[in-house]
């Protein structure tokens, strides 16, 4: 007994008369009562029902408790969908659900289900070429980015070229999970598009006339390949900005484009002389074919009509050849003696042979001068 006494941690025990310390469980007569455990548990219970209101029990405390945190837990899942946006649920990580229409929505709280909203409704702007000093979407101060905005075209000059691409989000499911980092893929799928198209189109063409079909070209190109990725975004607009020569090449650009001119001008006037002399030769070709159907026509008209005399000729001839004979021979005599001298001879025998002739053509103009001299 005194080796308990002297190992007792609450001290020397005494009952109420003997004036040593009482112990702190407020109980025991004897110096060296134990502490009752039950007691205290008992003391301590009914403390908490004096503080509690009602009465209640420690037990239902917890349950409350227990039972809050659950509502709390099961409300969180509660969720509104606003218009343009897309809520796509996960169950465990895979893919469960998309609620496309707006309003109130529920799914299995955290970490059963996860929800993420996809605005796919707005209108995002991507630039390539230049990047705003406020910012990306700040265009009217805006800083050049050359490594996105030289280009090489078809005729081997470099393009300075700004372009801005409108997107948006057409599937949430497709946007969040068939690709990694989106915009970086959007960005880099459009620097490849416009290149494609720039490449394909000489300079002048890009920086005059031919902007709106390079970037229809572009826009076509990134449509095909972002569908091929299944990536879930349109890509509703593509606008090129400023396209201009390189300040390098500026002045050989020049010069190449002068040459250019001078060969257009000359060409143009070798047309315009062309255009004057072909139908020049075309209709003189036309009048010469004209001119040599005439005189085939005229050749054969009078060889025909040759013919149609000579054979009338023949057809007199036979029906009455002596005088066709003699009718011939006059005539030919005619021809013939018509500018000769002309001897008359007398064959009778009975003069000297020669027959006197007188000239009467001859002497009609020998009188003629005579009577106006």
């Amino acid at each position: 007994m005194d080796d308990r006494r002297k190992k007792n941690p609450w001290g020397q025990g005494s009952n109420n008369n003997g004036g040593g310390p009482r112990p702190p469980w407020g109980g025991g007569s004897g110096g060296d009562v134990p502490p009752d455990i039950d007691e205290m548990l008992r003391r301590a219970q009914s403390n908490l029902r004096q503080v509690m209101p009602g009465g209640m029990g420690g037990g239902r405390i917890i349950g409350l408790a227990l039972i809050a945190i659950a509502a709390l837990w099961m409300a969180s899942g509660f969720y509104i969908i606003t218009p343009g946006e897309n809520g796509v649920i996960q169950r465990f990580g895979a893919l469960n659900r998309t609620q496309v229409d707006e309003g109130l929505g529920y799914h299995a709280p955290w970490p059963v289900e996860m929800l993420t909203k996809v605005n796919v409704s707005e209108v995002r702007r991507l630039n390539i070429g230049f990047i705003g000093r406020g910012g990306r979407g700040n265009t009217a101060s805006k800083q050049d980015i050359p490594d996105e905005s030289l280009m090489l075209t078809s005729d081997a000059n470099i393009v300075d070229l700004d372009l801005v691409v409108h997107w948006n989000i057409k599937s949430a499911e497709d946007y969040l999970f068939n690709i990694y980092d989106p915009e970086n893929t959007i960005k880099k799928v459009a620097e490849s598009a416009i290149r494609e198209a720039v490449g394909q189109t000489p300079m002048f063409s890009i920086i005059t006339t031919a902007r709106a079909a390079v970037a229809d070209r572009a826009r076509a190109i990134m449509v095909k390949n972002l569908d091929d990725y299944q990536s879930g975004v349109n890509i509703s607009q593509v606008l090129i900005q400023e396209a201009e020569v390189h300040p390098d090449v500026q002045d050989a650009f020049q010069d190449v484009q002068s040459a250019k001119q001078d060969a257009f001008d000359a060409q143009n006037r070798a047309g315009a002389y062309r255009e004057n002399i072909l139908p020049k030769a075309r209709g003189q070709a036309i009048k010469m074919g004209q001119e040599a159907q005439a005189y085939k026509q005229s050749v054969i008209a009078r060889a025909n009509g040759d013919a149609d005399r000579f054979n009338s000729v023949y057809k007199a001839y036979k029906t009455g050849e002596a005088v066709t004979k003699e009718r011939m021979f006059i005539e030919t005599m005619e021809d013939v003696l018509r500018n000769a001298q002309k001897i008359i001879m007398d064959d009778s025998g009975t003069g000297s042979g020669v027959v006197p002739y007188l000239p009467l053509n001859e002497l009609k103009p020998a009188a003629g001068r005579g009577s106006g001299g």
